[in-house]
């Protein structure tokens, strides 16, 4: 029997796509539910041996197979079929924040989300001008130009300098990053908007794909000030590392540095920063610099302006107020600026001219709602709970 989900597809074409039956996609679709292929065969009902012949290409699931398939993975069958273009990426060609404390079904979701987004702005792009991608010269070179590339601090000047930012606070980061070609997206790894599961990723990025991407997600702490130094992290990634992807601790110390300096530029901070723990001053900074409070105690111990000492101090009065509740992280949701735009845009822009979101989830072989989900497009639709 075919559910609904599958309705509109008869026995034939369900046939015609088993024959063209694309095994890189079942791969893509496992890990962005994040399932095992344990998971899946017993979901399935078939043994995990015939799961991973599927995915290796050496077998092609039945008719009954494939709609079980797509039921579990919540796609339609056409996902599974040749023919369209698939984007390619692999953990270690993203830049992850917190690597150690992720584990291999979280990262294998999070590259698998990001290849849709590609594919989602691809396909976007056929029809809608993106902003071109807009880097210095030295961030764009090949591999063997690496010499070339400016230290972290000389790099986050020249990039400011490159979008004519000077030296004042940037406004809004996330727009900044849209305006100048950086596909930016969020990304929750909870379906269920009452789970307690928290992803433990704070950011990733890659430039492994035609357009950079930055992955932002606030599940971990939603607070803007950490969202925009995430966001200028992984800026410095995609700048000072194009050719060097992954994650270890000098590459994290590198964009650390590069983020530090973009948000906050030495030569001006180092004039307003007091020499002493000051929690009204750095609460003012804050609010102009949009960096949070310890980011900047930091950046006054490492432009020496307090001591190691100091800032210990700091740092435990950082940690009681916030505790306490006094110091309160600030929502993404309350920063317009702050939260990607760009295909979001795209789509309301196509829905004007009588494209649906519906038409370009047909397109694509994916539902209307992963669509929004890839997009950022929140369902505001009341929810619907069921008491006893």
């Amino acid at each position: 029997m075919i559910d609904a989900l599958n309705s509109d597809f008869d026995r034939t074409s369900l046939q015609e796509i088993a024959r063209v039956f694309d095994p890189s996609r079942l791969i893509q679709a496992r890990q962005l539910s994040r399932l095992t292929k344990t998971d899946l065969h017993r979901a399935v009902g078939v043994s995990a041996a015939a799961i991973g012949q599927y995915e290796r290409g050496e077998a092609t699931p039945r008719v009954d197979t494939l709609i079980s398939l797509a039921k579990a993975l919540n796609v339609p069958p056409d996902f599974f079929a040749l023919g369209r273009p698939r984007a390619r990426l692999d953990v270690a060609q993203a830049s992850f924040r917190r690597l150690r404390a992720t584990s291999v079904a979280q990262q294998q979701q999070a590259v698998s989300y990001a290849e849709q987004v590609w594919e989602l702005s691809s396909h976007l792009e056929q029809s809608v001008e993106f902003p071109e991608l807009d880097l210095p010269q030295w961030a764009m070179t090949d591999e063997h130009e690496m010499a070339a590339r400016p230290d972290p601090i000389t790099a986050a000047r020249q990039v400011r300098n490159h979008w004519g930012l000077g030296v004042e606070p940037i406004r809004f980061l996330v727009y900044e990053l849209e305006q100048h070609g950086i596909l930016t997206v969020f990304f929750s790894m909870k379906e269920d908007e009452d789970s307690d599961e928290k992803s433990r990723i704070d950011a990733f990025s890659t430039s492994s794909l035609p357009r950079p991407i930055i992955v932002l997600t606030p599940d971990k702490a939603d607070d803007v000030m950490r969202h925009r130094f995430s966001a200028a992290h992984e800026l410095g990634h995609i700048v000072l590392h194009r050719w060097r992807p992954g994650s270890n601790a000098e590459l994290e110390r590198e964009a650390d540095a590069f983020a530090a300096e973009f948000l906050t530029p030495r030569d001006v901070i180092r004039t307003q920063l007091p020499t002493r723990f000051s929690l009204g001053k750095l609460e003012e900074l804050s609010l102009q610099w949009g960096a949070s409070i310890k980011s900047l105690v930091f950046r006054s111990k490492e432009l020496e302006l307090i001591s190691e000492a100091t800032a210990r101090r700091a740092y435990v009065t950082l940690n009681t107020l916030t505790a306490n509740g006094t110091i309160r992280p600030q929502p993404v949701e309350n920063f317009p600026g702050e939260q990607p735009e760009l295909l979001k845009n795209a789509l309301e822009a196509l829905d004007e001219a009588g494209i649906p979101i519906s038409q370009i989830a047909r397109e694509l072989h994916v539902t209307p709602k992963h669509v929004r989900r890839l997009a950022g497009i929140k369902d505001t639709r009341p929810k619907l709970r069921l008491v006893r």
